[in-house]
């Protein structure tokens, strides 16, 4: 009876390595939240309305990242709108059509060896062939087309642990009551598998809001504000455009490190905002899916 539950006997080695745990939980927050603080103190004080809404020009004197904003809202939207059917249209073959097999497994390895490329040499590939080959050289559309291959992985291997994740009886009763597969997977799967859809789709997101090494190749550094009318809303996808993260490091080239720490600012605020919608979006469709 020495070491049953009610007298269980304390090991020393248990101890530390509880303690070991706790420090080591500790150290992963104090760590986040030092890096927070330390931007945010060097960088608060840049950031102002003015600073959110205009572009810097020497002749007006002014510092703004307006143009770096917009440029980045360019790369998400088109990254998004390419990448994201082509992802869940993936998942959903390898895994709910194809036979499991040699094919499946080779496509599910180059999709994991894709995802661990480093992404200078997305850049060097996107600058060659999207840039040159086709003819679209520095450019917002260049940038987008190069961050796709680069969040395919992602938002696929998300979505295939998604489906997976969702009970075959589910599967079973659909068809077993008529239902054809494609409705099936439209009107059972997809909705149940939705919250970790999102979830991929959010974390591709952030990814493309930290990416530079690969934009700086492709997209250029560019600030400047797309041109009013609708020609020029779309005719900047064929232009150069800096994102925020290509601003952040020219400025730091510069040594313009007020700018630079002010940058640093609005992608912290964005990043962490991208979480929050992660973990708001994520249990929202779980409660939606529970009450139905």
């Amino acid at each position: 009876m020495e070491n049953s539950i009610m007298n269980k006997k304390v090991r020393v080695s248990d101890n530390i390595l509880k303690a070991a745990i706790y420090f080591s939980a500790f150290f992963s927050v104090a760590l986040v939240l030092g890096i927070i603080v330390y931007v945010f103190i060097k960088g608060i004080g840049v950031v102002n309305w003015s600073f959110l809404t205009s572009v810097t020009s020497v002749l007006k004197n002014t510092v703004g990242i307006a143009g770096n904003i917009i440029n980045t809202i360019y790369i998400i939207v088109i990254t998004l709108l390419i990448a994201t059917p082509i992802s869940v249209g993936s998942a959903i073959y390898l895994n709910e059509y194809a036979k499991p097999g040699r094919m499946v497994r080779l496509i599910e390895f180059t999709t994991e060896i894709l995802s661990g490329i480093p992404s200078i040499i997305f850049g060097l590939f996107g600058m060659i062939f999207f840039g040159e080959v086709l003819h679209l050289g520095f450019s917002i559309l260049t940038g987008s087309f190069t961050l796709v291959l680069m969040v395919l992985p992602l938002i696929t291997r998300n979505t295939q642990e998604a489906l997976r994740a969702v009970p075959d009886s589910y599967r079973t009763g659909s068809i077993g009551m008529g239902a054809p597969k494609w409705y099936m997977i439209r009107t059972v799967l997809l909705p149940s598998a939705m919250p970790g859809i999102i979830t991929g789709v959010i974390l591709a997101i952030g990814r493309i809001v930290g990416e530079s090494a690969a934009l700086l190749f492709t997209a250029g550094s560019s600030a400047l504000l797309p041109k009013a009318g609708l020609k020029g809303l779309f005719g900047k996808v064929l232009n150069p455009g800096g994102t925020l993260t290509i601003q952040l490091y020219l400025s730091m080239s510069k040594a313009e490190y007020d700018v630079a720490f002010g940058i640093a600012v609005v992608l912290l605020v964005i990043v962490l905002l991208i979480n929050f919608l992660t973990k708001f979006l994520a249990k929202k469709f779980d409660v939606n899916s529970i009450e139905k």
